[in-house]
């Protein structure tokens, strides 16, 4: 195993502007850390990402940018996705690979530079796959969950040279996880929450409450000498096995029983061969319909215990970040 500066605490966030990569930044400073991030338009993301960031120009499908902004670093977040689910096929793994690259360059302090990486579930059969551990055969359906087992693929590649982490979780709620399921179908934002829609079949729906995400993040690697080096974890978050709890919690903090539309799979279905986010999201409907819980065996053995804010605090923080309690005390 390489050894890895435990003392030096520097990290490039790539996508510091969006959801996940702006939650583990701001968990990164809460933890004494020196974040940079990486933008097209520094001016804009200053604005958008967490105060304190040293922000460089540049953008993450050159590799020259990124390893310019890695310089010094031992950690390197990579965190930034195609945005609207699109072009997946053309953007993925050259951004992984100018990571890659990039921490391979790096000597942060005289140790390695660890690529850290947020998972997904897509990797994996959901029809087939009820759980989901550290030795769980990885078998996509989708295109996307090829592109995402490829890209994990290539950081397993790299090590031990490179170092990494992959935290897995389920569909992102919470501040600032604007590019979500939640926030952009089940609830309207600007307005008090009136009814939900509901993309899930049935139970055993796992959502991953972003600053908790985040807070694991950090405290991993607080404890870096512990992890292998190509250390791959999952974070259960909550798991919804009756697939009611997030909506019974959704009343509670409104304060009144909501009406529940089911979302019709069956149009978005319809219109997919034409291509756009229809197509892309169709694909993914199979984690919608089956079961699927994280096992965060690996996870509790490092940290002690999964940071887990309750339910209903963690729903309240969502809603009125979407400006949907604005009218409630």
């Amino acid at each position: 195993m390489i050894k890895e500066n435990s003392c030096h605490k520097m990290a490039l966030v790539l996508g510091a502007t969006g959801g996940i990569g702006g939650a583990i930044a701001s968990a990164l400073l809460r933890h004494g850390w020196h974040v940079r991030g990486l933008a097209r338009d520094v001016s804009k993301a200053s604005r958008k990402g967490p105060n304190a960031i040293e922000w460089i120009e540049g953008d993450a499908m050159r590799s020259g940018d990124v390893a310019r902004a890695a310089d010094g670093v031992s950690v390197l977040v990579h965190a930034v996705n195609p945005a609207g689910y699109r072009n997946w096929d053309r953007l993925v793994l050259p951004m992984i690979d100018n990571s890659i690259a990039a921490a391979r360059d790096t000597r942060g302090a005289g140790g390695s530079a660890r690529v850290v990486l947020p998972g997904t579930i897509y990797n994996y059969d959901a029809a087939t796959t009820p759980v989901v551990d550290g030795q769980t055969e990885q078998r996509a359906n989708s295109a996307k969950g090829k592109i995402r087992i490829a890209l994990e693929q290539r950081l397993k590649n790299a090590a031990p040279e490179v170092p990494s982490l992959i935290l897995r979780a389920g569909d992102f709620f919470g501040p600032g996880a604007r590019s979500s399921w939640f926030s952009q179908l089940m609830v309207k934002s600007g307005k008090p929450v009136a009814k939900l829609v509901n993309p899930a079949r049935g139970g055993g729906h796992s959502w991953a409450y972003l600053p908790d995400l985040a807070e694991s993040f950090a405290l991993l690697l607080e404890e870096r000498e512990r992890l292998s080096d190509f250390e791959v974890l999952q974070f259960e978050g909550l798991y919804d096995e009756r697939g009611q709890d997030l909506i019974d919690g959704l009343s509670r903090v409104v304060g009144r029983a909501l009406p529940v539309r089911r979302f019709p799979w069956w149009a978005l279905k319809a219109i997919a061969p034409f291509g756009g986010f229809a197509r892309e999201a169709a694909e993914i409907a199979p984690h919608w319909h089956h079961p699927l819980r994280l096992d965060n065996s690996r996870l509790v053995q490092l940290l002690g215990a999964e940071p887990r804010t309750k339910l209903d605090d963690a729903l309240r923080a969502t809603l009125k970040d979407m400006g949907c309690l604005k009218y409630r005390p």
